[in-house]
This record gives structure tokens, C-alpha cells and sequence, in this order.
């Protein structure tokens, strides 16, 4: 099971932010915490898991670890671009620094996990 922790996390992420999307679409009422911020921590390892097995296709390396640099500069990059950039001009979207905080937790969590997976 180790050596598939990564892909078991991911997809269980994919159906829990699928099923709070799903929801908010169809306006169930979702407890606050799930509503505004499950999504916020799920979307970071997401993201870098999609982006690690492109590079270890494409590196053809299947050892390959995406960096913790990359993990803070694409958490930096969401941070600045969701709760800076999109506030400004989208309603929808607000800035909250707890998904700030979300996002770096989730990307230490993509990091735990992947290093976790090359080491089983």
C-alpha cells in the first residue's frame, strides 16, 4: 500500500473536492469548514501529483521528487493569484489568508507523502 500512498491520496482528493463542488452546485448546505476550505487544502497536492507523474513520464524517471522550492513557489503562485489577483475582480472569490495557510499545509502534506512513496 505504501508504494501507492500518493495515488490513493490523489484520488480520494479528486472525489472529495468533486463531491463539494458537486454539492455547492446543486446549493446543499455543507458544514462552513467543508464549504470554504476542504477544497483550498485538497487542490495543492492535486496539482504538484498531476505535475509529478507528467515529469516522470516525461524524465522517464520514476524516482523522480518535485522539490520542496517548486512545492513553495506553485503554493506562492496559487496564494497570490487566488487571494490577491482574482479577489480584485471576481466576486466570488475572496482573499482569506486561511486558504494561504491551506495551501502551504497541503503542499507540505504532497511532500510527506511523496517522499513516503520513493522510500516504501
Amino acid at each position: 500500500m505504501k508504494q501507492k500512498i500518493l495515488t490513493y491520496y490523489f484520488a480520494i482528493s479528486i472525489l472529495i473536492g468533486s463531491l463539494i463542488y458537486i454539492a455547492q452546485k446543486l446549493i446543499i448546505k455543507l458544514p462552513t469548514l467543508v464549504n470554504n476550505y476542504v477544497n483550498d487544502f485538497l487542490i495543492i497536492p492535486i496539482i504538484l501529483t498531476i505535475c509529478l507523474y507528467i515529469l516522470r513520464w516525461s524524465k522517464n524517471n520514476k524516482h523522480y521528487q518535485i522539490p520542496l522550492g517548486v512545492m513553495v513557489y506553485i503554493c506562492a503562485l496559487y496564494s497570490f493569484f487566488f487571494e490577491f489577483i482574482i479577489p480584485k475582480y471576481m466576486e466570488r472569490y475572496t482573499a482569506d489568508i486561511f486558504d494561504v495557510i491551506l495551501y502551504f499545509i497541503g503542499g507540505f502534506v504532497f511532500l510527506i507523502l511523496q517522499e513516503k512513496e520513493i522510500n516504501s
